[in-house]
């Protein structure tokens, strides 16, 4: 269990990322020593200053590059979305039949 002051959640899984964990972590009037920061890419100083630690380009590029793979990625989820929805449609019936028989339209079969 976390500590008074502190509130901790998960997210769920990104797409295309299930080996990622995504969370989330909030503090209220919490001290942290300066010393266990998590401080890889940003520092504070004994002031109380933020500042960011390496070229801001590589930080930018990898950001930018998760982002290309999750667009480059979007296809095919878009294709079996499409591939899901169709072959439901081969075995829903629904609608009323105009001949007169008791069993539903497809909907695959089902003219506007």
């Amino acid at each position: 269990m976390p500590c008074k002051g502190i509130k901790v959640g998960d997210i769920g899984p990104k797409l295309g990322f299930n080996s990622k964990d995504n969370g989330w972590l909030s503090f209220d009037s919490v001290r942290i020593p300066r010393s266990q920061m998590l401080q890889k890419y940003v520092s504070v100083d004994r002031e109380g200053e933020f500042s960011i630690e390496g070229d801001l380009r590589i930080l930018y590029s990898a950001m930018m590059s998760i982002r290309r793979m999750i667009i480059e990625g979007g296809p095919y989820y878009l294709s079996k979305a499409c591939l899901i929805g169709i072959r439901y449609s081969c075995v829903r019936r629904q609608f009323k039949n105009t001949t007169g028989s008791k069993q539903e339209t497809k909907l695959i079969d089902y003219q506007t």
